[in-house]
Parts: structure tokens; sequence; C-alpha cells
């Protein structure tokens, strides 16, 4: 799971999704080498031990397979819809929990501790883990900006860690620079980098780009954009020293992975210490109990009205991503008098260059509806320019607009969606301009050229709803 996020999983499932399992199966989507994804209907506790040979640590003492048996368990659990936008439940990548052949070990501790899990309210648990702490573990927010961050998932000091690994980087301007335009960044030439904040944990919360637009970005931000583009291997965490170099800057860290919830090698120091898998799942979750699954009557799980796919970096996002996409939704039903639609699909792309060749249009549109799917840019991008919310509404605009607006000319359309995008819907700018071609909205040459015409569009619009007419009535 997480280890390294070294695939966001976006790709197109290329076979019939199967029906949805009981509670003691999971629906598995293995990654093709072409692309998409080959299904596979696996027992909870083979998926458990096969997790187990893909994140443990080598030459793990049983009680810590135990307690990384009973993580994996519940996280899978707890996870399951991860993967509906795509008909199945986890992937066989970092974006959920890697697997692998299981070994007579992890088949043990899958038996051992079978239908065990960490239970709140009734519930299996949102929890994770990391192969390194790096000394401190982390709170959920400080790594997925609008996570929630739970009692069971503080951030403390972690002795049995150990701080390890400590390692450096050494990284050279151009790299950089070409690993953040590609998660949507501008500028031709990153002058000056340095960290500017960290958070209570002692990670890099903040790094000024000199020379670029936006000017900041987050710690785990630059993590997740040179971990696409240069390798994971790279900046390992973000508990990190950065020192400017001759071509370049380095890094010097320790730790491995996002530090939230267990640490997969604290765990193995305590199992050696005698400690049990219980203690070990006490000390890194406070206040969770180790439980059986109550096993539930077999349904299908009802279509989930907003159903959202992200990469690997952002799934402690899901939740605020979940809470804004149905607030707005909801918001604009109210405000436009129609029906919130019954699903709504969301995807977030992993780069700009993902974006571009999934939806055909270029980076700076931020957002796109494709086939009644909702399309955006990487949410570290959006977010450090100031849109992502706005970005989520102008595209839910069309989405929930389109079956009255789909045959008007182009700025009635995107006119519809930079107005209703506002929350407040101030009367049109004088003079009077020109309402954009087809082609300047669909094929602009610049992001300037753009923005000119989304404000003659929304001024378009803006005048006839001045006027009296309804949005229906616009043409």
């Amino acid at each position: 799971m997480k280890r390294a996020a070294a695939l966001a999983c976006v790709a197109v499932l290329v076979m019939p999704a199967t029906a949805a399992a009981p509670d003691d199966q999971l629906r598995v989507g293995f990654a093709r080498p072409g692309g998409g994804y080959t299904v596979t209907v696996l027992p909870l506790e083979t998926y458990v031990a096969r997790v187990l040979a893909g994140e443990a640590a080598h030459d793990s003492p049983p009680a810590a397979l135990d307690a990384l048996a009973i993580t994996v368990r519940s996280y899978a659990l707890a996870n399951r819809s991860r993967h509906r936008a795509d008909g199945f439940d986890l992937c066989d990548q970092t974006h959920c929990q890697v697997l692998r052949a299981a070994t007579a070990a992890t088949d043990r501790a899958a038996e051992r501790t079978a239908g065990r899990v960490l239970m709140r309210d009734g519930a299996p648990a949102s929890i994770y883990y990391t192969a390194s702490c790096g000394g401190r573990t982390e709170i959920p927010s400080a790594v997925w900006p609008g996570a929630a961050d739970p009692p069971y998932l503080p951030s403390k000091k972690d002795d049995a860690c150990g701080g390890g690994p400590v390692w450096t980087a050494d990284l050279g301007a151009a790299d950089l620079l070409r690993a953040l335009r590609a998660t949507g960044f501008r500028g031709n030439r990153l002058r000056q980098m340095r960290v500017v904040a960290r958070d209570r944990s002692g990670r890099v919360a903040q790094i000024d780009l000199e020379g670029l637009i936006p000017d900041r970005i987050s710690g785990q931000d630059l993590r997740v954009a040179a971990g696409r583009t240069l390798g994971w291997q790279h900046i390992k965490s973000t508990a990190f020293d950065l020192q400017r170099t001759t071509d370049g800057y380095r890094f010097t860290g320790h730790g491995s992975g996002h530090g939230v919830g267990l640490c997969v090698i604290g765990s193995v120091r305590l199992a050696a210490d005698g400690k049990s898998a219980a203690d070990i799942l006490h000390r890194y979750f406070p206040g969770l109990e180790i439980a059986p699954l109550a096993r539930q009557p077999t349904t299908a799980p009802a279509a989930a009205p907003v159903v959202v796919s992200l990469p690997d970096e952002d799934e402690g996002e899901r939740s605020f991503v979940d809470d804004v996409m149905s607030r707005e939704r909801d918001d604009l039903a109210r405000t436009l008098s129609v029906a919130a639609p019954p699903r709504v699909t969301l995807r977030v792309h992993p780069t700009t260059t993902s974006f571009e060749q999934s939806t055909g249009r270029p980076w700076f549109t931020s957002g796109a509806v494709v086939n009644g799917e909702l399309h955006l840019l990487p949410l570290a991008s959006l977010r450090e320019r100031g849109v992502l919310e706005r970005t989520i509404r102008h595209e839910l605009v069309h989405v929930m607009t389109d079956s009255v607006l789909g045959r008007r000319p182009l700025w009635v359309r995107e006119g519809a969606a930079v107005y209703f995008a506002e929350r407040t819907q101030e009367p049109p700018p004088t003079p009077r301009a020109a309402c954009p071609s087809d082609a300047e909205l669909l094929h602009p040459v610049s992001i300037g050229a753009l923005s000119n015409a989304y404000a003659r569009a929304r001024a378009c619009f803006a005048r006839q709803i001045a006027a009296g007419k309804s949005w229906r009535d616009v043409k």
C-alpha cells in the first residue's frame, strides 16, 4: 500500500466488471502492462496473505505479521468501494495494496488473525500504514489537506522506528523543473527553492519556488511531483533538509512513506522485543478495538451518487473531495432548479499529460467533461492556483445543464458554467464584448486567450440573465 506511490490507478477497465462480491471476498483489479485491469475475485484471507507478501518487511516476526494482517484486512474492508468507478473493489498497485505470491509465513498470519479487524463505531476503521515513520508518526491532514484527523491517528514520537532509513538525493534543477511543470506549474526557470515552513512533526510543509507560478508547493506535493516524473526512489519522505548544489538541490532526509498510522519497521522491532500483535496495534492506533467482523447480509451495494477516482497520493483526500462534490452538486440543484443527477463520476489525473491525453484539452482548461464524467488536473495544481472548488463547480454546471443547453452555441454552455460557478452572480461588465466563437473556446492558443474567451462568454450569458431570461432560454 504505502511504501511508494509508483503508479496511479486511472487506467480504463478492459474487462467487464464482476458482480459485487460477498463480505468474505474481494474483486481485485490486476493492472495489465498495456493498461486496464483483469478482475479476479479472491477470498478475503487469500487477499490478506498476498498483501502481506507485498507489503511486510523481510523476515518479519509473527507478531509483526499478525499486526499487519489485521491492518491490511481493516484497510481493505474500509476502502472496498475505492474502485467502484472502475467496476471492482481494490487494485493490486500502491494505489490500494500491493499483492505478491503468498508465502507459508503470510498464509499462517492470515489464518491466525482471520476475520479480525480494527473497529470504530461498529465498522472497520479508516486506517493507514507506512514503511517507516522516520521516528515520528504523522497526522493525515498534514499529508492530504482536508483529511480528517481522528484521535487514533496521532502524530507522536516513535522510538521503535529508530529514524531510519537515512537517505540523500541529488536532483538537478532542470529535472525538478520538468517534474513541476508536469504537475501544472508554469515557468521556464526554477531560480530558487527553499523550505519556508514545517509542520509540528518537523516534516516539510511548504517550499517556495522562485520563478514559477504558483510560487509555493507543499512538501508532500513536491515528493509526489518528483516521484511521478523522476522516480520514487529519490525523495522518500517529507522529513528532509534542502541544500543548493552547483546544478540543483540535495535532499537529506530520513523515513520512507507518508508516516501516517502503523510504522512497518517500528512494528518489526516491537515484535522482536516481545510485543504482541495487540500491543503493536494499540500503540499505533490508540482507542481502536480489535474485533471479529460481524457478517452482514450479502446485498448488492446501491450505486453511489458521487464516484471519485483518485491517484494514490491523493487518496487521503477522498472524504474532502466527496464532500465538495456532494455539497456543490446539491447547491447547484437548488440554484438551477433541477434534480441532482443520480450518479456523478469524477476522475482526478496524476499529471497534466494524463489529463490532456484523456480529454484532448490543454492543461490550462483545468477541468473537462468527457462522456458525462468530470476530469480534473492534479489536485495540487488546482489547489496551489486557488481554483479547486471553483473548477469542480464549473464542471458540475456542465453536467447538470447539458441536457438543456447541449445544442446551444458553446459560449452559452461555457458562459453558464462560469456564471454559476461563481458564488455571487454580478452583473456583466461594460462595454459590451463580442461573444466568443466555438473555436476560441475549444482551441485557445494560451491561458490568457482562454481567460478572455471565458470572460466574454460569461458577460454574454449574464446580459441575458440580467434582461430577465431564465438560464434555460439563453441562446
